[in-house]
């Protein structure tokens, strides 16, 4: 883990000489979860119009695995970077704790495989936006790479049981 710390320490002091790139950094991460929830939003009611009851599949996979993602952070409730290290997140964050699994790239990637199983360039296209959120979350220093790995699989994994609506 110190390793970690050191690697971490010295990108945050080359950030630091580039604020326009921290800025891009916190843009970047607002914006992609904007997008991924608003994303989610439209799919919900497009399949809602188009499918009436037995668009369920699209709310019933993702709020289940959100609900159990949700009790496995809360028992496990994992510190995150800045609170065993002391660094300052270039991502402001003031929660501690439930650092595992992350909970916004999980959100991300959930959305991203039901956009998968509706319009798979779209699922495409928000996949590729959830590995760059994941990446933003750890050099924002709001997670470890395990916490973003973690999050993603376990989205994938929960996007998976759409295919058996």
């Amino acid at each position: 883990m110190n390793n970690y710390f050191e690697q971490y320490s010295k990108f945050q002091r080359w950030m630091e000489n580039h604020p326009a790139l921290i800025q891009i950094l916190r843009w970047f991460n607002r914006c992609t979860v904007v997008v991924m929830y608003l994303s989610y939003v439209v799919m919900v009611a497009t399949m809602a119009c188009l499918r009436g009851l037995w668009a369920y599949p699209v709310l019933l996979v993702p709020g289940v695995g959100f609900i159990l993602l949700t009790i496995v952070r809360k028992s496990l409730n994992a510190p995150r970077p800045y609170e065993k290290s002391g660094i300052e997140p270039l991502i402001k964050r003031g929660k501690k704790g439930d650092s595992f699994p992350s909970r916004h790239v999980f959100s991300a990637t959930v959305i991203s495989m039901v956009a998968l199983w509706i319009a798979w360039p779209f699922g495409v296209v928000l996949m590729v936006l959830s590995v760059l959120l994941a990446c933003a979350r750890v050099m924002g220093g709001v997670h470890y790479p395990r916490d973003v790995v973690a999050g993603m699989l376990a989205g994938v994994i929960c996007g998976l049981f759409l295919w058996m609506f």
